[in-house]
């Protein structure tokens, strides 16, 4: 929403105290303000040629029932087209950018340096396909209101797998310097249309399939999903009835902290409210009681809960924001105060409703172990690698008394025994900086069919049967973002006891989808026999039976022929076993699950002329930080034979992964 100013016409600004609380008028008296159906758009005119769909449409007429829940009138939001930054140095939509990465700037409420001029959005002008067969699974009209775990979960790979390949796409071309591409805006839009999203009705409270500590890199993720409508504005909210009278009441706010919010504790939240922009002309204004204010001011009066996301810059890389939903808090007083910039802005403070699961509190902690402030309960070991990886990988226990697994090897990649010759004599290209997309000169973007493999942030686009990396013999830059998987650990990890499957592996940092996470190293051997049952929870094994899922983009949807559906499923040569029961590293720590957050993918790349096989592991979905990493261990062939009547499996395990869709056992 606009978040506009509006001050006295007096050149003195009277004195404020800020111990009392906000002095409004009785809820009566206040008419909220809501635009007009004869207004124009809150952010001005739509593009041509654009019809805005729901949350960006007009309101939907009234209720007559006072219950929370029931909307009398949905908040506009801001035309995806019209996202564009205009070429003055103050953006008055009080939102948010984000580029085609996910890195963020300001645009909320704050002035820009005079010495920086607005950059122009890339508008990625593509037709939308009208061909409803382009989706594997539809999104039903009941799951379009009221979601679940498992569709928030499809809704957010699809929307993350689109946004990857337009990303891809755009790298490909050469766009004029200065240019943000909006591909996550691009990639939301075209699901918004296309209906693939959840939770469209607004709700007060808790959202049906998100879950506290759930992490999102987009803000278009969080309105898909339901859990935040306003694709820019840090106030969501709606209209209900009371008695005669409509009143807004807010459901959910983004602190992102571009505000001067005081968001360092855990538990309180001292959140700004929106407007008092500032510019070139008018200088700074003070706040006005509407909209996202008022409605923040009638929950305060209501006690209704709030749900609160918090953004924060990401570890891995510190030009983008992650935002961690928080869960419910209570509006528990509100004042008026001065701002740097002279103007009067109201401040809220919420409350986190005790007895929720920890959130961003588990980041407060991380922070604390970085920095030395606290120590790391149950901590055994600071780097159980001694060395061997970039980044240290702790072992810990705080469950019971054990000290450690038993002893092994550390290594960092894999270990053939002997020459593992899958081709005539391989070639690497001979790029003399660093790969570049498009370049179809390049042999190794030629064997990925053309297309170079990850995002410039390193992001892996789609599952393949095989993907090509630049080897170690390749001339181009060691730093060559077509060599992802050979970068060793990029985060803090950490080896930890669990409560009933052993050893597990999770991690200080958060993946966004697509992220590399590390490689299965270990020994190749011919087959599993040679290392006994015993040592079977430590054995790789690419010829297992494992569950396809679909997690590559709908090609339908960037007007790509829909009908040659892209293989998915793994393809190497021959089958590959590495056994890391003596010789590993942190993957032999994963444990299996039959709702997996993590996938695997053989990678080959040349060195010294020999075309060499590894698997690399990476997130299938948003991974907070210290949640379980988890693959699925798939069954063995003759597994597959017992269920079909044959002799008895070898191996055969009981599950204990706790997934609603647990096959039961694997192995």
């Amino acid at each position: 929403m606009v978040m506009e100013g509006g001050g006295s016409g007096n050149n003195s600004t009277p004195t404020i105290d800020k111990t009392r609380v906000l002095d409004v008028k009785p809820l009566r008296a206040l008419v909220p303000v809501f635009p007009s159906s004869s207004e124009a758009p809150p952010y001005g005119t739509y593009s041509s040629g654009f019809s805005p769909f729901y949350p960006f449409s007009a309101p939907q007429g009234s209720q007559a029932t006072p219950d929370l829940n029931q909307q009398t009138h949905t908040t506009p939001a801001a035309p995806l087209r019209s996202f564009r930054a205009t070429e003055s140095n103050w953006d008055a939509s009080g939102g948010e950018y984000e580029s085609y990465d996910g890195s963020t700037g300001s645009a909320r409420g704050r002035p820009k340096s005079s010495k920086k001029r607005a950059r122009k959005i890339h508008d990625l002008d593509f037709t939308l396909s009208v061909d409803e067969n382009d989706f594997v699974v539809g999104v039903s009209l009941s799951e379009r209101d009221d979601g679940n775990r498992e569709v928030v979960h499809s809704i957010q790979m699809r929307f993350d797998a689109l946004r990857r390949r337009l990303s891809q796409l755009e790298d490909a071309k050469e766009s004029p310097a200065g240019i943000i591409r909006r591909a996550d805006l691009k990639a939301g839009n075209i699901l918004m249309t296309k209906q693939v999203r959840t939770n469209m009705r607004k709700r007060i409270g808790t959202v049906p399939g998100v879950e506290i500590g759930d992490i999102f890199f987009f803000r278009m993720e969080m309105c898909l999903l339901g859990l935040h409508a306003q694709s820019m504005a840090g106030i969501d909210y709606m209209s209900v009835r009371n008695g005669l009278e409509e009143e807004p009441l807010a459901v959910s706010i983004v602190s992102s902290g571009y505000y001067e919010d005081d968001a360092e504790d855990k538990d309180v939240l001292i959140y700004t409210g929106q407007g008092g922009a500032a510019n070139r002309d008018k200088g700074a204004t003070d706040q006005k009681l509407e909209r996202g204010n008022l409605a923040l001011e009638r929950s305060l009066r209501r006690g209704n809960e709030v749900r609160v996301v918090r953004g924060m810059k990401d570890s891995v890389n510190q030009a983008s924001k992650v935002y961690v939903y928080d869960g419910l808090y209570r509006i528990q007083e509100s004042w008026v105060e001065k701002a740097k910039s002279g103007c009067n802005i109201f401040k809220y403070k919420l409350v986190r409703i005790p007895g929720q699961p920890d959130a961003f509190g588990v980041w407060k902690s991380i922070e604390k172990w970085r920095e030395g402030l606290s120590s790391r309960a149950g901590l055994i070991l600071p780097d159980l690698t001694s060395g061997a990886e970039s980044k240290p990988v702790a072992l810990v226990n705080d469950v019971d008394e054990e000290k450690g697994p038993a002893y092994f090897t550390y290594v960092s990649t894999i270990k053939y025994s002997k020459s593992f010759k899958l081709t005539p004599p391989a070639y690497g290209c001979n790029c003399q900086n660093a790969c570049q997309p498009g370049n179809l000169n390049c042999s190794c973007i030629r064997k990925n069919e053309g297309n170079f493999p990850y995002t410039t942030n390193g992001v892996l686009v789609c599952r393949a049967p095989m993907i090509h990396e630049c080897g170690p013999t390749c001339p181009c830059f060691p730093n060559c973002k077509n060599r992802a998987s050979q970068t060793g650990l990029k985060v803090h990890m950490e080896v930890f006891k669990t409560k009933d499957r052993g050893w597990g592996l999770r991690s200080w940092d958060s993946f966004r989808a697509g992220t590399f996470i590390c490689e299965y190293a270990g020994e190749v051997i011919e087959k599993v026999s040679q290392v006994g049952e015993e040592g079977d929870d430590y054995v790789f094994d690419t010829s297992r039976v494992y569950e396809s899922f679909k997690w590559n983009y709908e090609p339908g949807l960037v007007e790509e022929d829909g009908s040659i559906e892209a293989i998915e499923e793994p393809n190497v040569p021959s089958p590959l076993v590495i056994n890391s029961k003596n010789v590993g590293n942190v993957a032999r720590f994963m444990n299996h699950s039959c709702y997996p957050n993590v996938f695997w993918q053989p990678i080959m790349y040349e060195n010294n002329r020999e075309s060499l096989i590894h698997i690399a592991f990476f997130a299938m979905r948003h991974i907070p930080p210290m949640t379980e990493l988890t693959f699925d261990y798939g069954k063995s062939r003759l597994g597959e034979a017992a269920a079909d009547g044959g002799s008895t499996s070898r191996g055969r395990r009981k599950c204990l992964c706790g997934a609603p869709i647990c096959r039961g056992n694997f192995g």
